[in-house]
């Protein structure tokens, strides 16, 4: 039987990788197998194309150059990482997977859906989420908890951008949970931690029926 796929996504600072972890432990903690990631990287190759892609060495080749190269990145991974897992009954549960390149690339880098759209055929086949949580948070609260994070080291090439830039991508990540309601739960990512991790379970219990 098939594992299930959960990702999460959401703007810089909104929770992501803390959650994917705290719900992962819980899942393990019930017996279930689970595979924690997360995007660019999650597999040796993929890990080499991140460092390209955060250090914003891609940045002057534009944004389908990037795009591209995530997709790369996306198709070791799946080959690499997720398939295996969900073929073996696995649950996978993913920081970042396609809709951070739709909302990223595609909204904010203004690329052709089109290119995006027949990438994602070519590299995750049927590695499709059956589950994401978008973690919202305002801009200016999600850029502060990042640089609390990451201290005196330099801001990666997407914590760089501008509030005005951030602001459009968390509108952006609203509209793409509207249009897919069925995969796509909004969560409130200012509540304290623990009320966001219990929503995110109970969503979890809902939807797998645990």
């Amino acid at each position: 039987m098939r594992g299930h796929f959960i990702t999460f996504e959401g703007g810089e600072g909104s929770g992501k990788s803390t959650h994917a972890a705290t719900l992962a432990q819980r899942l393990k903690s019930l017996g279930i197998e689970v595979v924690l990631t997360r995007e660019p990287g999650g597999s040796t190759g993929a890990e080499i194309i991140r460092h390209i892609l955060l250090s914003g060495i891609a940045k002057p080749l534009g944004a389908e150059t990037e795009t591209i190269l995530f997709a790369a990145a996306r198709h070791d991974h799946v080959l690499s990482t997720i398939l295996p897992a969900l073929k073996a009954g696995q649950w996978v549960i993913c920081d970042r997977f396609i809709d951070s390149t739709r909302v990223y690339q595609g909204v904010l880098g203004k690329v052709d859906p089109r290119l995006i759209l027949g990438l994602e055929r070519v590299t995750i086949g049927p590695a499709r989420p059956d589950l994401t949580f978008i973690l919202d948070v305002p801009a200016q609260i999600g850029l502060a908890r990042a640089k609390a994070r990451r201290g005196k080291d330099v801001a990666d090439r997407f914590e760089a951008e501008s509030v005005e830039y951030h602001e459009k991508l968390r509108h952006a990540y609203r509209t793409l949970a509207e249009k897919e309601p069925k995969r796509c739960i909004v969560v409130d990512g200012r509540a304290p931690r623990d009320v966001v991790a219990e929503r995110i379970w109970e969503a979890v219990e809902k939807k797998f029926k645990l």
